[in-house]
């Protein structure tokens, strides 16, 4: 999954660039509040982690601007801001989470894992389908009780339908998840992995409905 961080800090926003990706994610990386603003409106990504302090324009205003054109991505706020006042005005702004600086990456991380669960409208950590099951903080996938030895590519692809678990996900919406904004995507790409995937799995867990996507069905509404 693709994650926007927005960070000036250039030691920050490299350390926790390296935690995300070692926590299976894609981070594209931004410095300045505008630039900021327009990538958040134009790509579609899976969370936000936005930093108050910025040039150009603070982070309170890309977020009120994001929320004010419909973008309803989860953003997880970071700032050296400690009152409360300034707490509640990014809350209200319309983060989902807020995490005061120096901070824990494993904090970070977790919090970053909870919003973008909630925002699925899955609260536990793990996410199972029938005989599938999906540890996130793991990052590990059974089949009754089998481990799946998943690249880290796959996994996200799993991970995503999974936490979508009963929505047709477009092709289109997972190459945006699963790949960079500055990666050139091919036109079968997904459909290669997805095929991989099928491969490793002994159930059928994903299924394609022709011209619309893929979905993860839950087993009470599968077809």
């Amino acid at each position: 999954m693709r994650i926007l961080l927005v960070e000036d800090d250039e030691r920050i926003r490299r350390d926790v660039a390296t935690a995300l990706d070692a926590a299976g994610y894609i981070v594209d990386s931004e410095t300045n509040g505008e630039e900021a603003w327009f990538v958040g409106d134009t790509e579609t990504y899976a969370a936000a982690i936005l930093d108050l302090g910025l040039p150009g324009i603070d982070g309170v205003t890309v977020l009120k601007r994001w929320r004010a054109a419909g973008r309803d991505l989860p953003v997880l706020v970071l700032t050296a801001r400690g009152t409360w006042a300034e707490r509640v005005e990014g809350i209200d702004a319309g983060a989902d989470d807020y995490l005061p600086k120096p901070f824990r990456m494993e904090e970070l991380v977790a919090r970053l894992r909870a919003i973008i669960r909630r925002s699925g409208g899955q609260a536990s950590p793990v996410v199972i389908v029938g005989g599938a099951e999906l540890d996130t903080r793991q990052m590990r996938l059974s089949v009754d009780g089998l481990p799946i030895s998943l690249s880290p590519q796959e996994y996200r692809l799993v991970a995503y339908l999974m936490l979508h678990k009963g929505r047709v996900v477009p092709q289109q919406e997972l190459a945006e998840h699963l790949q960079s904004a500055h990666f050139e995507r091919e036109s079968n790409a997904i459909e290669v992995l997805v095929g991989r995937v099928r491969r490793k799995l002994p159930l059928e867990l994903i299924e394609t409905r022709r011209g619309f996507g893929y979905i993860v069905a839950e087993p009470d509404i599968a077809s």
